[in-house]
């Protein structure tokens, strides 16, 4: 059920979405949607997070290629995750992101582990890739926080070139 919502959220957006018009959608009831998610906030913040749980899990299988270079790991994932099929999913993280940091009942539960559920497996691929530990867990920081405002620059301007120049340019810096 959670993996067809993710498609439908994802095709159709959430504005104007009720939990009734989902649910036949889906082929079920909006009164199981409540039931498996709480609310239609619910089901979006679990939504949000099964498409975070499929990118750590890419992110796992580059960092098992030992030939890959850091950088190639990071050029990699960044190309998977600016994939033009992705950008639904990326709207909805953002507008759903954005709805947990205002306080909006239902998606507060987003903002917990948004950062650290990622946090841990980039410093533990900097750890591997020989990074000192005490630069490792800030580099993953910085690593995330460039990607996700990238992701933002790309979906509010469309402006392919110039976000791939500035995450090649963060790379770059990275490897140094």
């Amino acid at each position: 059920m959670l993996a067809a919502a993710v498609d439908y959220v994802a095709g159709h957006g959430i504005s104007d979405l009720s939990l009734r018009q989902l649910a036949a959608a889906l082929g079920t009831s909006h009164r199981m949607l409540v039931y498996h998610f709480g609310s239609k906030e619910g089901l979006l913040v679990a939504v949000v997070r099964e498409v975070e749980r499929q990118q750590r899990s890419a992110l796992a299988e580059l960092g098992a290629e030992p030939d890959l270079s850091p950088v190639e790991q990071g050029l990699r994932l960044w190309h998977r995750l600016t994939d033009p099929a992705l950008w639904p999913y990326e709207r909805l993280f953002f507008e759903v992101y954005g709805q947990a940091l205002q306080g909006r009942p239902h998606t507060t539960a987003l903002l917990d582990g948004i950062v650290d559920t990622w946090l841990e497996p980039i410093t533990e691929l900097n750890l591997r890739n020989g990074m000192p530990p005490d630069v490792a867990r800030s580099t993953a920081r910085l690593s995330i926080a460039v990607t996700r405002g990238l992701l933002l620059d790309l979906l509010a301007t469309g402006d392919r070139a110039a976000v791939d120049a500035a995450m090649h340019r963060f790379l770059a810096m990275y490897e140094a």
